[in-house]
């Protein structure tokens, strides 16, 4: 077994936290290891196949719009790369 040295604190909304203890509960696991555990799988998962790179960054996907008045849903889209 690993010896565990070191910690990853996060902030979770009050229904976050209850989904996730939820869950652990359903595993039979504390609450700290389900985290741990669905954290690396998910680590393992996006290793293996990372996610395809995006085209340029948020600045390349602006450029040619700054003087066009755009809607925040248009913008919404191009910080998501939609």
């Amino acid at each position: 077994m690993t010896a565990i040295a070191d910690r990853l604190d996060l902030r979770l909304s009050v229904e976050d936290k209850n989904r996730l203890r939820r869950a652990a509960e359903l595993h039979g696991l504390p609450v700290a290891t389900f985290v741990r555990e669905a954290a690396l799988r998910e680590a393992e998962t996006t290793i293996a196949h990372p996610p395809k790179a995006r085209r340029g960054g948020l600045a390349a996907r602006l450029r040619g719009r700054a003087t066009a008045r755009m809607g925040t849903d248009e913008i919404m889209k191009l910080t998501r790369g939609d």
